[in-house]
């Protein structure tokens, strides 16, 4: 007991002082900024407040090269705090990062002040434009694992094999809170459940950042898109949303919110409209809800070219000067300008004129010189490559093979058609079997992906994944089908190699895209892969279909047909090893949906959704027909296994609490079957009365577990009271007495809010 005391006492001493050096620290890069600060002239401030895009100063006869005109010009003379990568041409290695960093770098060195250039990259699942890095699942694949300690350990390598490119400034992660699936940056997110986006946020804040965002080995994290990019009502990328405030805040705002406290040093700008006001112009979204009222202490940088677009697109700007001034007063630090200097010139006539305050201006360029300090780019802007012996390694790989492995969604089993045996003849077909690009998907060594197959050369696709277990004479391919191209000709060749296999993996899914590059018309997957489905079902054999997809794309036309389904999402360079370890059983699949999977295109109903939006047996008038109105493809949280599980024993502590109580919940798991599993357990609460009218069911709670044949164990949660609130007419966030029902798997049970 002694020992313990002393532990105790000696952790405590050390969380203090750890604390007090947090402090020091902090103290001391304040001291600093104020410091340069005050050396600064308002032309220098302002540029550090520009960021451009890399590519305006490369030699125009060697792409991937800088022009030392160009670069001398940009850093020089209008003294840029930022630079944004733009691939082209391609991925470069890590000692071509190191060069063109230290390019940048020796040129900052030349100014006056010597302030470095903040580099900043979408490296959105790992360090994705660099050859060579590990590529992990895209976001989506990552909420699929329902594991957040996987999805921190790839935050780390990804931090660490960035900062081996040289490069201390990540674009992720992503928070948007997509409300329609046809949205093209659905993958992109971590689904449609805020408390699993807000504990996803976290993970990967902390993994990107660590306890010190200025080692080598880290990163600083940027928020992306605040707030409410992901709600357009027509779907479509960089189109209008009608969001109330209300539902902002009892959702949207809750994953910043959590990323914010995480530590998350910045945050990028959507680029959509909200009730027709641009994010970009909206001093009350974020001055006066980011910046105060959540204590937001970071960087707020515009997304591409969206202060412009105020005055060609949005129009709510006379002019690009007049944009300028509209952004910078509602709250922007940093422009992703990010193709000219217009920003610069107009925001220093704006100051000159009075028409911005100094005072802005200071604000921001503290904000961003903080950041610089942070990560401790004075010292050190280029990495030692011999720092980085891990970069692309084993360890790493298997890492991503580990967290594809865990993302993997089987969604339908039917007659144990899975797992495969190797005895079997199998015939592997579908546009998706065979290219690396449609499983890493967009922002993969290019903006768009396109480029993965040459990249990723030395990785295998699902067909090369199937010939590497079985060997390639036992395994039948043919394509069976173009993404979009109908040729009856492939399916029928893919008929006639059916006849002689015993089992079909059918391969369906999406090109690679991103942005407006990847806006549909129509939610259902393309009418050539269905054509082929559906002449395979003619056959009579087990089909397995395998969905290779950024969003749900409708397959309601031939599922009933499929004997499996299983979900990979974009599993990146490794998931083509993990998906077929899976499909023959030597991988145990856990993943589960992080969204509902609609069935139809005018049925895009969340799992939490309201009673109203779907109509109870006993409300239909006897004398008409009735569709269900609620009827997903698969539900949120679906993911099969093969070994069963069984709950029991749901407890709490208290049936009754009071507004300031807590309520610890516990719950039995027995893995019942044969094999070896890992279960996500998921919380659900029903606040059963509301003024506001509740939604049947939300997620509050979550945890991962590995279990044995035989194996019991028993799970805690601990419920507070901000898990019992919602968020009145008055934008408060409040609990009212009543009735809560808690359920886990089938166990439910219900306690009392007095």
């Amino acid at each position: 007991m002694k020992r313990t005391k002393l532990l105790v006492l000696a952790l405590l001493v050390c969380g203090a002082a750890w604390s007090q050096e947090v402090k020091n620290n902090k103290g001391a890069i304040d001291a600093k900024v104020a410091e340069l600060l005050s050396k600064m002239t308002l032309e220098e401030k302002v540029g550090q407040m520009t960021q451009i895009t890399v590519t305006i100063f490369e030699d125009p006869a060697k792409p991937g090269y800088f022009d030392p005109a160009k670069l001398k010009q940009g850093i020089q003379d209008y003294h840029i705090g930022s630079i944004l990568n733009v691939p082209n041409p391609g991925a470069p290695t890590i000692q071509r990062w190191q060069e063109t960093l230290t390019a940048i770098s020796n040129e900052a060195n030349k100014t006056r002040l010597k302030i470095p250039v903040l580099y900043g990259i979408d490296a959105i699942h790992g360090a994705s434009y660099t050859a060579g890095a590990t590529l992990f699942p895209q976001q989506i694949g990552l909420a699929a694992t329902f594991n957040t300690a996987l999805v921190k350990r790839g935050a780390e390598i990804s931090a660490y094999e960035t900062r081996a490119s040289s490069i201390p400034w990540v674009f992720s992660p992503d928070l948007d809170f997509p409300r329609n699936p046809a949205w093209s940056r659905m993958w992109e997110s971590f689904g449609e459940d805020a408390y699993l986006s807000s504990k996803m946020a976290v993970a990967l804040v902390d993994g990107f950042e660590g306890n010190d965002v200025g080692s080598k080995y880290s990163v600083a994290s940027c928020m992306k898109h605040y707030i409410g990019y992901g709600s357009t009502y027509t779907g479509k990328d960089r189109t209008p949303s009608i969001i109330p405030e209300r539902l902002l805040r009892q959702y949207d705002l809750t994953i910043y919110q959590a990323a914010i406290k995480a530590g998350a040093k910045s945050v990028m700008v959507s680029s959509g409209e909200i009730n027709g006001t641009p994010v970009h112009s909206s001093k009350h979204l974020i001055t006066d809800i980011l910046k105060k009222e959540l204590n937001f202490q970071g960087v707020v940088v515009t997304d591409w070219k969206d202060i412009i677009y105020l005055y060609t697109r949005h129009k709510v700007a006379e002019s690009k000067r007049d944009a300028v001034r509209i952004a910078i007063m509602a709250g922007i630090d940093m422009s992703m300008v990010p193709e000219e200097f217009s920003f610069y010139t107009d925001l220093v006539d704006l100051v000159k004129k009075g028409e911005v305050p100094m005072s802005r201006i200071d604000d921001a360029v503290t904000r961003i010189l903080k950041m610089k300090f942070e990560l401790n780019l004075f010292q050190n802007s280029v990495a030692n490559l011999k720092d980085y012996p891990k970069f692309g390694s084993q360890e790493h790989i298997q890492e991503a093979y580990n967290t594809a492995a865990e993302s993997i969604t089987l969604l339908k089993n039917n007659a144990s058609a899975l797992p495969l045996n190797k005895n079997e003849k199998i015939l592997v077909t579908g546009a998706t079997a065979n290219s690396m690009k449609y499983l890493n998907g967009g922002w993969s060594y290019t903006w768009q992906g396109e480029n993965s197959d040459t990249y990723a050369a030395d990785k295998s696709t699902i067909l090369e994944a199937f010939q590497n277990k079985l060997g390639k004479e036992n395994v039948l391919y043919t394509p069976g089908a173009d993404l979009e191209k109908e040729d009856d000709a492939e399916i029928q060749k893919a008929v006639e190699l059916a006849k002689t296999a015993t089992k079909i993996v059918l391969c369906l899914g999406e090109k690679n895209y991103t942005e407006t590059p990847g806006d549909i018309s129509d939610l259902y997957i393309s009418r050539s892969q269905i054509k082929l489905a559906l002449a395979l079902s003619k056959l009579n054999k087990p089909i397995v279909l395998v969905l290779n997809e950024g969003r749900p794309r409708l397959i309601s036309d031939f599922e009933d047909k499929m004997a499996a389904v299983v979900q990979c999402y974009l599993p990146g360079n490794e998931g083509g090893r993990a998906l077929v370890d899976i499909l023959y059983g030597d991988v145990n699949p856990s993943g589960r949906l992080p969204y509902n999977y609609p069935k139809y295109p005018n049925s895009l109903e969340k799992y939490n959704r309201k009673y109203t939006e779907s109509i109870s047996e006993g409300e239909q008038n006897n004398d008409a027909k009735y569709e269900k109105s609620y009827s997903p493809q698969f539900e949120f949280g679906t993911g099969l296994s093969y070994t069963t599980f069984a709950y029991s024993n749901l407890k709490t502590d208290k049936s009754e609490i009071t507004a300031s109580d807590e309520i610890n919940v516990s719950v039995d798991v027995t893995n019942s079957g044969a094999k070896a599993g890992k279960e996500s357990v998921l919380l659900y609460l029903s606040d059963n009365v509301a003024s506001i009218t509740p939604e049947v069911k939300a997620l509050k709670r979550f945890d991962k577990i590995s279990l044995a044949p035989g194996e019991t164990k028993t799970v805690k949660f601990t419920l507070n009271q901000k898990d019992l609130q919602f968020v009145n007419e008055d934008l408060k966030w409040i609990s009212e007495k009543g009735t809560f029902t808690i359920q886990i798997g089938n166990q439910k049970k219900d306690f009392l809010l007095k």
